[in-house]
């Protein structure tokens, strides 16, 4: 891998580098040429999954036009592949940029994208401060996949 200047960063410094090594699927939706689909591994809800460019880039504006393309491509693949398998009533979608805008990984651009129900937030969060996901990550995996597939047929 290499940075957005052209220098060299190590898999094991970024995660999302090391995600982008195919012996690191189990996560992974799909793989495109520039970018690919992967659960986060701390989901805020079932589903919650992020678009990450193969390239180390921590901005927009450093990315090539093809890994922009394809950023949104996969974004645009995600939310119709949220919205089949899960029916939410709304989906975040974001990119923090900089620790003060909430970025945990501050120099690998990534899209977020986060199903959404009336109500799916509980004292849970606000009193235990933990998550409760009724989905594990590898049924979320088995139920995205194939829907990525088709999509990914679709427009080839």
């Amino acid at each position: 891998m290499t940075n957005a200047s052209g220098g060299a960063t190590g898999s094991d410094s970024c995660i999302f580098c090391a995600s982008a090594d195919p012996s690191r699927d189990d996560l992974v939706l799909v793989r495109a040429a520039a970018c690919y689909a992967i659960l986060n591994l701390y989901p805020y809800n079932n589903g919650h999954l992020m678009v990450v460019p193969n390239r180390h880039v921590a901005t927009l504006a450093a990315t090539t036009t093809a890994e922009l393309t394809e950023l949104m491509r996969l974004t645009r693949q995600a939310e119709i592949a949220l919205t089949e398998a899960y029916s939410p009533q709304g989906i975040n979608v974001g990119i923090n940029l900089g620790r003060p805008a909430g970025a945990g990984v501050l120099d690998h651009l990534h899209v977020h994208l986060v199903p959404r129900w009336n109500g799916d937030t509980n004292f849970m969060t606000v009193t235990g401060n933990v998550r409760v996901l009724p989905e594990d990550l590898k049924s979320t995996a088995a139920k995205l996949r194939p829907i990525f597939e088709r999509l990914g047929r679709e427009n080839h």
